[in-house]
């Protein structure tokens, strides 16, 4: 079921952290031709597009500061010129400052409300209505189960991510009838990312009796991106941790 995003443009954001690699490597296994945009390691977006390149796909990587609110439509415009419009978004890229609430300053909520939040909607707002007129579109939002639960990041990370909720169901009864599906994934405890936190002592562990991988993220991702019919839906994937 990968031929409808076969030759498809993504721009996945956050490409150079784990759950955007292994992401974007499923993206090339399904011939998707995508921008890889990176806030920082270079390197790692750099050796998603060789491996695009090996497998015959047409891929560019994409510096930017997603705390500046110029970057989101600068981002689309360089993936269109480079690959044509965006087909399929995956607003990816996060950052998780964990901290008590009462040591959020304003610095922290503003930045985490930016990339986590703010970002997003300014990469939708710039390519949702094109995937409307054409007739194909995809979104997927990289929520977190600290929206449904607080989580243990902080009020600032658990507030920008619940927010990414209300944006899903806003979108998606909009564009659901031009083929566009809106939807956001919630992991938690996902290792081998930079956004892992540390449990304090006490908390029970993931009932499936370990941490997610970087890769379940994607394959659920992939699943969720190739479903036409799935629209206005958080789904979760958490080991269990959160049952709903």
């Amino acid at each position: 079921m990968t031929d409808h995003l076969t030759g498809r443009v993504a721009l996945l954001t956050g490409a150079s952290g784990g759950i955007g690699r292994a992401l974007g490597r499923l993206l090339i296994a399904a011939g998707v031709r995508t921008a890889f945009a990176y806030g920082g390691q270079a390197e790692q977006a750099e050796r998603l597009v060789t491996e695009a390149k090996d497998a015959g796909v047409d891929a560019i990587a994409l510096p930017g500061d997603l705390a500046d609110p110029e970057v989101p439509a600068r981002l689309v415009r360089r993936t269109a010129e480079a690959l044509g419009p965006v087909d399929v978004l995956i607003p990816n890229a996060g950052i998780a400052i964990q901290l008590g609430y009462t040591d959020v300053d304003l610095d922290v909520w503003d930045r985490t409300m930016a990339i986590n939040l703010r970002a997003p909607f300014l990469l939708a707002r710039e390519t949702v209505p094109g995937m409307a007129e054409r007739g194909f579109g995809r979104v997927l939002f990289m929520s977190s189960i600290a929206a449904f639960t607080g989580g243990i990041v902080g009020p600032h990370y658990a507030s920008s991510k619940a927010g990414l909720h209300g944006l899903v169901h806003f979108l998606a009864s909009r564009v659901a009838g031009q083929g566009v599906t809106v939807n956001a994934l919630a992991p938690a405890l996902i290792e081998d990312t930079g956004m892992f936190p540390t449990i304090p002592a006490g908390v029970r562990p993931v009932p499936v009796g370990r941490f997610g991988r970087p890769e379940e993220v994607a394959d659920l991702a992939m699943a969720i991106l190739r479903n036409g019919y799935l629209t206005n839906q958080t789904i979760t994937l958490d080991g269990g941790a959160h049952p709903r």
